[in-house]
């Protein structure tokens, strides 16, 4: 029997950030719609990650939900750090981006939100960040999900 926390089928979801032209992505898993009005979202970045290290230096980033077919990117942003690697020079060689709002954004994805941060605290081994979303931008109804992930063998839980 699974915990009680990966019992449900989550979305996956790819944080865009920047800090002075240099992007990273991630993924997300720990991300939840706080509020209707104005939208909020509620965002748990792990420490000790350039992801939160961006975050913690900008008041913007884009929220990416990952297409159904997008779960072999997890192995590049999710399993590798963007303190070893330059996870958006990998994804432009490979014709993986397109422009959106100032970043660079993946193709193909089944929506985009523009954040910007309203506040952050330290909760456990990752930092809790709220956000507004400024604007958005939905293409596909397919999105990744953690069963396709286990399918996938991808994860376990």
């Amino acid at each position: 029997m699974r915990r009680p926390w990966n019992i449900p089928d989550s979305p996956v979801y790819s944080l865009v950030t920047q800090v002075q032209g240099k992007q990273n992505m991630n993924i997300c898993t720990y991300v939840i719609p706080v509020s209707r009005k104005p939208k909020i979202y509620a965002i748990a970045i792990y420490n000790d990650t350039q992801t939160l290290e961006h975050m913690l230096n900008s008041d913007t980033a884009v929220l990416q939900l990952l297409h159904s077919t997008q779960y072999s990117l997890v192995q590049l942003l999710g399993k590798k750090s963007g303190f070893q690697i330059e996870k958006c020079e990998i994804l432009r060689r490979r014709k993986l981006l397109e422009l959106w709002h100032g970043f660079e954004v993946l193709k193909q994805v089944s929506a985009l939100i523009e954040l910007r941060k309203i506040n952050h605290q330290q909760t456990g081994d990752h930092v809790l960040f709220t956000f507004e979303a400024i604007g958005f931008e939905s293409y596909n109804e397919q999105p990744l999900t953690q069963n396709i992930l286990r399918e996938k063998k991808i994860i376990r839980a």
